[in-house]
């Protein structure tokens, strides 16, 4: 599911609500700074934020990004305990709605930028390692190899309980 773009969201209802708010509680819990729903296997374009105590979520979002770029360091709730220098935009102008249908605009540089950058990219279907040049994806996919969690045998993937994701499958 990581590597498929998600649904577009059409229904700002009850079960979207629950959605946005499982994602900030699970956001919370791993600790992350953002959170993507193709991440806990529900295919629709809506993440969560929490970036300097600001907690947030945009869904569908349409990205115009400034043409200065900075490089920093940058990991996964996907790819746990691993971190990479990755290229991004330094500011973004981020347009969607919120989980009530209504128009949301979020303007951010440095965190702010890159958290919105790489959940955005989930919602596409690309994760933040392909964005790495050569030599460093080089480097990341040997980590990733080598590290506790990889399995010689793809995981299962369970579908989520709730039946918002049912209906997008």
């Amino acid at each position: 599911m990581l590597r498929t773009p998600a649904a577009e969201v059409t229904t700002f209802d009850k079960e979207l609500r629950k959605l946005v708010a499982d994602l900030t509680d699970t956001m919370m819990d791993a600790p992350g700074v953002g959170l993507a729903a193709p991440q806990i296997g529900v295919s629709l374009r809506v993440f969560t934020y929490w970036v300097d105590e600001e907690p947030g979520h945009l869904i569908n979002p349409n990205l115009d990004l400034s043409e200065e770029v900075e490089e920093g360091d940058e990991g996964c709730l996907s790819i746990p305990d691993l971190s990479y220098p990755t290229s991004r935009s330094l500011s973004v102008v981020a347009k969607g709605m919120n989980m009530h249908g209504e128009p949301v605009v979020i303007e951010g540089s440095d965190l702010l930028a890159r958290c919105v950058q790489h959940e955005t990219d989930h919602l596409d279907g690309i994760m933040f390692i392909d964005r790495l040049d050569a030599a460093t994806r080089k480097i990341a996919m040997k980590d990733i190899r080598e590290s506790e969690w990889f399995a010689e045998e793809p995981a299962t993937v369970k579908i989520s309980p709730h039946p918002i994701s049912q209906r997008w499958l």
